[in-house]
């Protein structure tokens, strides 16, 4: 799963994975590994590890779940082109409009300040992160296949996803 969203974010430079040491032989060159502190210390922590490694003059940040097999650079693009128009995060909302905070594009600074306004990142949440965030809602149809926002939390989840790639034309 990791693959192929780095699959849909393969025009986004830098490309940073936080994970174990163990995903190093499995990433496509150009694509840089580091690792939250501490280990296990939730989403927020490993956003703040990540965007450590993203330069300043980086003005969007791509902030995506490795577990989202059906993300599409189509929908990168369209989160990426929605912050253009104003707010400080894009969001992707499911089709029961909820937000998916692990598939969002940020601006970089005000990534910045967000992380820096909530001290220390191990445990927070992502909401905690996005509150008091110009936050631009972005839906997309789920109708032609799987959601881009289904993600494998479960063995069930994974099943699922694995038929729905096995009946994928081509």
């Amino acid at each position: 799963m990791l693959l192929r969203v780095l699959d849909a974010a393969a025009a986004a430079r830098p490309r940073v994975v936080v994970g174990p040491p163990s995903l190093a032989p499995l990433l496509p060159g150009a694509t840089e590994l580091t690792r939250e502190e501490p280990a296990g210390g939730g989403p927020v922590a490993g956003l703040a590890a990540g965007v450590r490694l993203v330069p300043q003059a980086v003005p969007q940040v791509a902030v995506l779940s490795t577990d989202l097999p059906f993300l599409a650079a189509t929908v990168l693009s369209g989160l990426s082109a929605a912050l253009r128009d104003g707010g400080d995060v894009a969001v992707l909302v499911d089709d029961r409009g909820r937000p998916q905070w692990l598939c969002a594009v940020w601006h970089r600074a005000a990534l910045a300040r967000r992380l820096g306004a909530l001290g220390d990142p191990a445990g927070a949440r992502m909401r905690d992160l996005a509150a008091g965030a110009s936050v631009v809602d972005v839906s997309v149809s789920g109708d032609s296949g799987p959601p881009p926002w289904f993600d494998c939390d479960t063995e069930e989840d994974f099943r699922r996803a694995e038929e729905w790639m096995n009946a994928e034309p081509g």
